[in-house]
């Protein structure tokens, strides 16, 4: 197997170089992450005895296969996590669809690849289908779909509100690089399905983010600019409270207690990540998931840098493998290169092909903006037939 580098220059990132940085870029995030989920940075420093700086073993060593909370995964030693096996499970329905996507695609697609088809699932250490994995808000999906025929496009209503739409978005940013508005509205079609209230627009927010991360000399500054354009109610508050003080630092160790606070007021959780409040996870206006602004946040005091970025978000602790996921595909997307040890490391350790997927993706990216040009000017066509102006052009 070869691994591939991303270009190291954000204005000359071509598109398979921002693909491949980004999802590989986000499976490493993912992978760093998972086996420090669930903890604050003050624990993450104790356990470790100093900042997590690469890959690194499960929270309880060798009793991983039964010390709770984490029992029976094997988190660490770069497994990649269930943020990572949605990830490519929708790259395999952009491949099959090879178009733009919806809630019904989701339907037809991912749900049957999600129940039927046994694939190597890394921290269970077999194959099993990706039901077995996926946690109980992505389950929802089978059983609202599945089992209960719902229509897809009101499928997510009802589901804990949380980052499980968003943390595997990244691909829809993809195919449509450049175009933030675009990714967006696919996005919340697609996350329909899933997740609503302000889970729902974190993934139209995220895709939204990835695609303007594509745009050439863009910069985290723009990324973000790009995602309050479109943000609504907390999410938008929670991204302007986050990346204001993000702004004020140029490393991870300053940021991360600021960080916190500035997304408390906004997220549903509560300080204890492992004992949710009795509101957590319910629809509102008024809030918005962590993970998203915390994640541009990271990117923000990185300076887009894909190893400042990531480690940022593993060492703020919580949900930082979804966190680690976002910032992964962000800078990734932004042409910040992903050190081939890391990806070399994770996509053995997990037995995953992690630049296949990126392949296939770039494919359909450009096979849809193709299509995309055809139907634009079919409907030029036709407006300008039935006596609208014509293009300039």
């Amino acid at each position: 197997m070869t691994y591939p580098t991303p270009a190291h220059n954000g204005t000359t990132a071509s598109l398979d170089e921002r693909v491949t940085g980004a999802l590989v870029g986000a499976a490493v995030g993912d992978a760093l992450g998972g086996p420090v989920e669930g903890y604050s940075p003050e624990q993450i420093l104790e356990r470790h005895g100093g900042r997590v700086h690469g890959v690194v073993g499960p929270w309880n060593g060798d009793d991983w296969r039964t010390a709770r909370p984490l029992a029976p995964y094997h988190k660490g030693d770069g497994h990649v996590t269930d943020d990572t096996l949605m990830t490519h499970a929708l790259v395999r329905v952009y491949g099959t669809v090879r178009d733009h996507l919806d809630a019904y695609a989701i339907a037809e697609h991912l749900v049957p690849d999600l129940i039927s088809n046994p694939r190597w699932i890394p921290e269970l250490e077999a194959e099993a289908l990706p039901l077995q994995r996926i946690f109980l808000a992505e389950k929802w999906l089978v059983a609202r779909i599945h089992y209960g025929h719902v229509d897809p496009r009101e499928a997510g209503t009802g589901n804990i509100v949380n980052c499980g739409a968003a943390m595997y978005m990244a691909p829809v940013g993809l195919v449509n690089a450049a175009n933030p508005a675009a990714a967006y509205a696919e996005a919340l079609d697609v996350a329909g399905a899933h997740q609503s209230s302000y889970g729902r627009e974190a993934a139209g927010v995220l895709a939204a983010a990835v695609a303007a991360a594509c745009v050439p000399g863009a910069t985290p500054e723009s990324v973000v600019a790009a995602a309050l354009s479109l943000a609504k109610d907390g999410t938008r508050a929670a991204i302007e409270a986050v990346c204001e003080v993000a702004a004020r630092h140029s490393d991870f160790e300053s940021a991360l207690v600021p960080l916190r606070a500035a997304v408390a007021p906004y997220d549903t959780v509560g300080p204890d990540y492992r004992a949710p409040s009795l509101g957590a996870r319910r629809p509102s206006r008024l809030h918005a998931i962590e993970e998203l602004p915390v994640a541009l946040g990271t990117l923000l005091v990185s300076g887009g840098d894909f190893r400042h970025a990531v480690l940022g978000a593993v060492n703020y602790g919580r949900d930082c493998d979804s966190i680690a996921t976002m910032a992964g595909a962000l800078a990734g997307a932004l042409g910040s290169p992903v050190p081939e040890d890391w990806a070399k490391t994770v996509a053995e350790a997990s037995r995953l092909d992690l630049w296949e997927p990126a392949a296939t993706l770039t494919q359909v990216a450009r096979e849809v903006f193709e299509r995309d040009v055809r139907r634009h000017r079919a409907h030029e066509d036709a407006f300008a037939a039935i006596g609208g102006a014509g293009c300039s052009g």
